[in-house]
């Protein structure tokens, strides 16, 4: 189930698992959650529990995104605790976004490590050659289809 996780992102459980989505610097972590808390973005951030159970709070993964006017869906950041990786939940939190918020299309950029994830849920991935220096950087799309 995903929840609004705005009110607690100064939390260390939840900007931990924000640091696994982005560059591990204690400065960049500040501007990602300076930038969610920010109304004026337009970016929104979840966290994910594996139970529907309302009391338990306990978040396993976030998922950060932004819609825009075209209903483009882009995937800022994704994160599960490591224990829990592999277990379905990162599908789990883009099928609940992708009900939640009805884009026509879902977009993510990623690395190497993670490209492959996108690829096994039916993204499209094309390489956006080295974005970094010695990092190869994948643009990740999927186009909805409406039954969906």
């Amino acid at each position: 189930m995903l929840i609004d996780i705005t009110s607690r992102l100064n939390e260390p459980e939840i900007q931990e698992l924000i640091s696994y989505a982005v560059f591990p610097d204690p400065e960049q972590l500040n501007h990602v959650i300076a930038q969610y808390q920010s109304v004026q973005s337009g970016q929104e951030i979840f966290g994910y529990t594996s139970d529907d159970d309302e009391d338990d709070q306990t978040i396993i993964g976030i998922i950060g995104s932004i819609l825009n006017d075209q209903k483009v869906l882009t995937i800022q950041h994704i994160a599960v605790l490591p224990e829990d990786r592999g277990k379905g939940y990162g599908r789990g939190m883009i099928l609940e976004l992708l009900h939640m918020k009805q884009p026509t299309t879902i977009v993510a950029e990623t690395d190497e490590e993670a490209v492959q994830f996108y690829r096994s849920i039916g993204f499209t991935i094309a390489s956006l050659g080295e974005v970094y220096a010695g990092v190869e950087r994948f643009q990740c799309s999927y186009e909805v289809d409406d039954e969906e």
